[in-house]
């Protein structure tokens, strides 16, 4: 153990398994982390990795899958998967007794599926993106991810296509995971109450024997990112709002200004206090929804702001935002206000801690992408160093409006260049 109370081994066959005992409690949160996402796909594959999640859950060559779902109801259990642009995890909490069952049927989960009901879960995928393409506040996110990375896998939608999802073969889902599922992709992660010895064992028997061995060469398609102009990007849709995102570039998962970016997207939109929701929201109630986040990745990332407003309205949030971030590169943040942000990042980190699940989650993504796992005093101490320079310095380099590329969703694209114009006059004119 070290002094951030987690443990680490590395089995013969290249699975790492990372732990940290919580003694307080009577639950274990589970996960088991896969290095593999949408960034992985070919354009040929798109959504194949989300598929393949999905796919997961229908049953393996010795449980089927109304036997999983039985099992883990009978456990009291919460089971879920995701998939990101460059992971995929399988994760529960259950009470702690029931580890052992629980790790051995989420192992034959991730390394066997029997590929079952393929059909019909194609559908029910089909059904997900349809019900996605209907709800422009999330496509636009997407919209924006094309407009920053354009053709790179980054740039698309992790959910995939119909006409992908519609047609790829059992041989093609089944080859795709072969070589992706192997051991030194995979992390078992897990919080609560538990002996670090004792998960180490249970994973060593639930996952023999599971993929090929470390080693093979998959980065084609996760190939590094060259340098793009801004680009502007409407996907025309009858809505009574305009869905519209800005954003560029960001930081790496590893990047060390990770702590000032958290206090920077405090301060201009990821809270209730932020610039963005007091002056578009709260002052002028130019929308309901508006908020700024980031994305981290192994060698990038992505810095946006979200608003949703009426048409004739788009042109004055429009004006607010370039004011706010033209300011936020003009004007040294107040003390009192970085005391707030940095306060509120602390805060929110803390209790977040306080969750098997949420320390679960930081163990696996940290281990699987190579970034440190710091204690919670080293974090806090971290965010306490970020200075006011610091956040202009940040976002004079990640929100210069020069840089940003823009994305809308909406009904008349002219009117939403026309708006872009105090921002961008360049990206509006493009």
């Amino acid at each position: 153990m070290n002094d951030t109370g987690h443990v680490l081994t590395e089995l013969p066959s290249g699975v790492r398994v990372v732990t940290e005992a919580m003694p307080s409690v009577r639950s274990i949160a589970l996960g088991i982390f896969v290095g593999v996402g949408s960034r992985d796909e070919s354009d040929a594959q798109q959504g194949i990795s989300h598929f393949i999640e999905h796919l997961l859950f229908k049953g393996t060559r010795r449980f089927g899958s109304t036997e999983i779902d039985e099992i883990f109801d009978a456990m009291g259990a919460e089971m879920n998967a995701g998939t990101s642009k460059e992971t995929t995890t399988l994760y529960a909490r259950f009470l702690d007794r029931h580890l052992e069952r629980a790790l051995e049927v989420m192992g034959d989960m991730v390394l066997r599926p029997a590929w079952a009901d393929i059909d019909s879960e194609r559908q029910v995928v089909i059904e997900e993106i349809a019900m996605y393409e209907d709800e422009p506040s999330d496509k636009v996110h997407d919209v924006l991810a094309g407009a920053v990375f354009g053709d790179h896998p980054l740039g698309r939608p992790i959910i995939g296509t119909p006409e992908v999802v519609g047609s790829v073969s059992v041989d093609d889902l089944a080859a795709y995971h072969g070589r992706r599922y192997n051991p030194d992709r995979l992390v078992v992660a897990a919080a609560g109450n538990l002996h670090h010895d004792h998960v180490v064992t249970l994973v060593e028997g639930a996952l023999a024997g599971g993929g090929p061995p470390p080693g093979e060469a998959l980065a084609a398609a996760n190939g590094a990112l060259g340098p793009r102009a801004p680009e502007l990007r409407f996907h025309r849709k009858e809505t009574e709002q305009v869905h519209l995102c800005l954003g560029g570039t960001g930081i790496s998962r590893g990047d060390e200004r990770r702590f000032a970016l958290r206090v920077l997207d405090t301060v201009l939109g990821g809270s209730s206090s932020s610039r963005l929701f007091q002056e578009v929201r709260e002052r002028r109630g130019l929308a309901y929804s508006v908020f700024s986040y980031f994305s981290q990745f192994t060698d990038t990332g992505e810095v946006a702001l979200y608003v949703g407003t009426r048409p004739d309205r788009v042109a004055e949030a429009l004006e607010v935002v370039a004011a706010e971030l033209h300011r936020l590169q003009d004007e040294s943040i107040p003390e009192s206000e970085l005391d707030r942000a940095r306060e509120n990042v602390k805060g929110r980190t803390a209790l977040s801690l306080e969750s098997t699940s949420a320390r679960m989650s930081r163990l696996g993504s940290s281990i699987l992408t190579g970034v440190p796992v710091l204690s919670p005093d080293e974090i806090m101490a971290r965010i306490d160093a970020v200075t006011a320079d610091d956040l202009t310095a940040l976002a004079r380099d990640l929100f210069a409006p020069e840089r940003l590329s823009a994305a809308g969703v909406g009904a008349d694209e002219d009117a939403f260049r026309a708006a872009l114009t105090p921002l961008s006059p360049q990206l509006a004119a493009a």
